[in-house]
């Protein structure tokens, strides 16, 4: 078994909390209000939304995935740090063990935040990442963030 790492950085105009908050605390309810089109819901399979937890992502009828489930390592809302791991789902594929993820925001010197986040893939075998698939990810993470930044952008009373 081997591990490919990645990371990825953005600047936004949103202070590090509020983005904590929405994209970290609340994105159970959240990310399928926002993209209903592609999330049909993130149910709390075990636990309190704390480390240990376990939370299932469901995706809407006719996406590349039926469900994934991700394993909350740490919360630390002092530090606006979370890391966690997709452990099952279709995502993984026979190829990968789980997948161990740390997003982190940090303070701009604009008023925004800095989003670090750091991707490794628990490699079953011999298998290699294409690195197409790597970047298409990467994309579909940076229009994650996206439509968060823009929803707080335009609501700026919420996660105040």
């Amino acid at each position: 078994m081997g591990v490919i790492s990645t990371t990825q950085e953005f600047n936004s105009a949103i202070a590090p909390l509020r983005m904590f908050k929405a994209f970290i605390i609340d994105s159970n309810k959240l990310l399928p209000k926002l993209l209903p089109q592609f999330i049909k819901s993130i149910d709390l399979i075990q636990g309190t939304g704390g480390a240990g937890s376990i939370e299932q992502i469901n995706f809407t009828e006719g996406s590349e995935y039926n469900s994934v489930k991700h394993r909350i390592e740490e919360v630390d809302e002092e530090n606006l740090v979370c890391k966690y791991a997709m452990i099952e789902g279709d995502a993984l594929g026979d190829k990968l063990e789980y997948i161990a993820y740390e997003v982190k925001f940090e303070a701009a010197s604009n008023g925004g935040c800095i989003c670090k986040m750091i991707s490794n893939f628990h490699i079953i075998g011999n298998f290699q990442i294409k690195e197409e698939e790597i970047e298409a990810g990467k994309e579909t993470v940076m229009g994650i963030y996206k439509v968060v930044e823009k929803y707080l952008l335009d609501n700026p009373q919420v996660y105040a």
